[in-house]
């Protein structure tokens, strides 16, 4: 593929998709390059949905392969959440320190075995009005007691990855950008395309 567009104004979202998608497209373009686009509301019941929605918007708008992501942290302690309701959290408009204040509000006096939480991911590619894939992927892990770290962007200082010592924030892009759940969907993509890693 010459090109894709991704489905966000994220720029933490965009930066990380634009390097995993490396070698399967030769250019990549968030919304920041077409600021007309007009993406729908995240109404949808699962990520799923909510990429889908993404995607076909773009593809809509521009005429060209358009990848949508939807992405979430959920928690076990709290049934799940904040799962679809990530971004919106602590409100919409909320500051990513704002979520992470209300996140650990709600885990107070939680102890540590019981703070296991998973990130994930659903991107839809719309290469068509009809022509999608979708791909998801996961990422388990927990949540500490205090942020640490000053790269990521979202709940990653508060996410420790299941094997690593080092949180989201702490570890370097090429180490985040081999577990994450992001990184899983993306290799699920490429398998698509027999691109493998």
């Amino acid at each position: 593929m010459d090109l894709i567009v991704l489905a966000t104004r994220n720029a933490g979202k965009a930066r990380e998709l634009t390097t995993l998608l490396h070698g399967l497209v030769e250019r990549v373009e968030s919304l920041a390059a077409h600021p007309r686009v007009i993406l729908p509301h995240e109404t949808g019941s699962t990520y799923r949905e909510n990429a889908i929605a993404k995607a076909r918007a773009a593809h809509l708008a521009l005429g060209v392969p358009a990848l949508g992501d939807d992405s979430g942290l959920e928690v076990d302690a709290l049934g799940g959440e904040p799962g679809l309701r990530s971004a919106r959290f602590a409100g919409p408009g909320a500051s990513d320190s704002t979520n992470n204040e209300l996140l650990l509000l709600k885990l107070s006096g939680v102890p540590p075995e019981r703070r296991g939480a998973r990130f994930r991911c659903v991107i839809a590619l719309a290469l068509g009005p009809e022509d999608l894939v979708v791909a998801e992927g996961e990422c388990p892990g927990r949540i500490l007691e205090t942020p640490r770290g000053e790269g990521g962007f979202g709940y990653d200082p508060l996410f420790l990855p299941n094997g690593e010592a080092l949180t989201f924030s702490e570890l370097t892009d090429e180490r985040k950008n081999a577990i994450s759940h992001r990184a899983r969907a993306v290799l699920k993509l490429r398998e698509v395309y027999g691109l493998g890693c």
